[in-house]
């Protein structure tokens, strides 16, 4: 038997000589019975180990294409496969790839094109930093008593967490969720009214599929959460942004709009406005339920960091008072623990949250039940309320540093008033400067700088900078604060003289 291995496309010599006799079965030269050459004497006339030839007599034999007989030999097959199947292998594929196109037609519903980088990221910089979204510091998580619960649970209950689960979540993490709900936040929900997700971007995406058909006109705030706009967007909504102020969402423009033409929602964020921080009045809290009840809209309430406030009590959400069932209340522990850990939940109405459930089923069969058991333990153990604690105590002492720091470095450029939870502050920026351009600078020396462009619907400039606490400690607070000064003093350089001076106490309204 001759090979030739010139003729065979690059990759592993195993492979090139396995395609070699396939090709000579296929052909005829090699027929049904035929005897194949002993391994060391092919290898010796190849001029390969042995272990190589071994390696593709047992391709061809795994495709079906020859059989080995113990103490007679190799043999080719007498029923040869009807086409040569191709093990797939990078080595293999890498001379022609992946079509660089797509050859079909695409249904784009979305506006903004390529998704932006995830917070914190600085495209292809090293040692870079983020003072942009206000995301948690992941080094805080209880990561021991994380893996003592994963190793507890797959002890415990192995067959119920390696098991399909229900969409709707694991009882025990439905019962946990409910529980923490009604005693934090006097929602007065019962395992049957919650449906657990992987993080609230899920539960938004799941309840506009169930809530909008396509031209349904749905409510935004007009500065706020741009990925949550998209998830509405997708599912066929024509968004109407509602200016928000010093007070939060402007609740009777909303009534105003209502008033004009017939709308499906209004998705809001009251307890600390996105980006703004600032919380919905109570006289408009009260107001806006009654708005929906009036009109019978769905208000998605996006709780997304409830657990962080440092004056006072918090303020209850909307869900609390909503004795109609109008709302549909989101919450994640992704903020309280950490962003790759997936774990968001809704509270809703049972019938509602059993069409969700089917809904999810489509898309993504069941979470991650290893990880939701052992929040679900955590959470039972009490836990998960320790580490609340302790990120609050330490986010509250973060928040007083940054906070000195703005005062002390830019209070010529910079007036902002301290809110009362949340991970992030929320700055005004002197008329002089650019925020979109000190941002721009920001990225040339490795620093995220989140200017109110990005959140604002309409996509224009506004004078204001999201600035966030959470994530740094003492000395990473002082280097992002060192590179912001940096890149004003070179945005500066461009620019005017800056005279104007703002009271750093001054209220920011958006």
């Amino acid at each position: 038997m001759a090979i030739d291995l010139a003729g065979e496309e690059a990759g592993p010599v195993f492979l090139r000589i396995a395609r070699a006799v396939a090709a000579d079965i296929r052909r005829g030269r090699l027929r049904a019975g035929d005897a194949l050459p002993g391994t060391r004497s092919l290898a010796g006339a190849l001029g390969v180990h042995r272990n190589t030839v071994l390696a593709a007599y047992r391709e061809l034999v795994a495709e079906g294409w020859i059989t080995s007989e113990e103490a007679r030999g190799t043999f080719v097959s007498a029923h040869i496969p009807d086409v040569a199947p191709r093990r797939f292998s990078a080595q293999a594929a890498a001379p022609r790839g992946i079509a660089p196109r797509v050859g079909f037609d695409l249904v784009d519903r979305l506006r903004t094109g390529p998704l932006p980088p995830a917070l914190g990221v600085v495209p292809g910089a090293r040692g870079s930093m983020s003072l942009g979204g206000g995301i948690p510091d992941v080094r805080l998580v209880p990561a021991a008593e994380l893996a003592r619960a994963i190793r507890r649970v797959l002890k415990r209950r192995t067959l119920e967490v390696l098991s399909y689960g229900e969409p709707e979540g694991p009882a025990p993490l439905r019962s946990a969720l409910a529980s923490m709900v009604a005693a934090t936040r006097g929602v007065p929900a019962r395992p049957e009214n919650v449906l657990v997700t992987r993080g609230s971007q899920m539960g938004i995406d799941l309840a506009a599929r169930a809530l909008i058909a396509p031209g349904d006109v749905v409510a935004i705030e007009a500065l706020g959460y741009r990925p949550a706009w998209e998830a509405l967007r997708a599912s066929g909504a024509r968004l109407v942004p509602i200016p928000v102020d010093a007070h939060g969402v402007d609740v009777e423009a909303l009534a105003r709009l209502c008033a004009s033409e017939r709308v499906r929602g209004v998705y809001v964020t009251p307890h600390h406005q996105f980006p703004s921080t600032v919380t919905l009045a109570p006289a408009r809290r009260l107001r806006l339920l009654d708005v929906a009840r009036e009109h019978r809209l769905f208000v998605l309430e996006d709780d997304y960091d409830h657990e962080f406030h440092y004056q006072g009590r918090p303020v209850l959400p909307l869900a609390s008072a909503d004795v109609h069932g109008v709302v549909v209340y989101l919450g994640t522990l992704s903020k309280v623990l950490a962003p790759g850990m997936r774990i968001g939940f809704l509270v809703a109405p049972a019938p509602f949250v059993q069409k969700l459930a089917v809904i999810r089923r489509l898309v993504d069969r069941q979470g991650d039940h290893l990880l939701e058991h052992a929040i679900a333990d955590l959470l039972e153990e009490g836990e998960v309320q320790r580490h609340i604690r302790r990120a609050k105590r330490i986010y509250a002492e973060r928040r007083e540093r940054l906070a000195g720091l703005l005062e002390a470095r830019f209070s010529s450029v910079l007036s902002f008033r301290l809110p009362s939870g949340g991970t992030a502050i929320w700055t005004r920026v002197a008329p002089e400067i650019s925020p979109d351009a000190w941002a721009t600078r920001a990225a040339g020396v490795g620093l995220v700088l989140q200017p109110a462009k990005q959140f604002a619907f309409d996509g224009k400039s506004r004078p204001f900078l999201r600035i966030g606490f959470a994530q740094h400690d003492e000395r990473e607070v002082k280097e992002a604060v060192r590179r912001m000064e940096l890149s004003l003093g070179a945005l500066s350089a461009k620019s005017p003289a800056r005279t104007a001076r703002a009271s750093p106490a001054r209220r920011s309204s958006p």
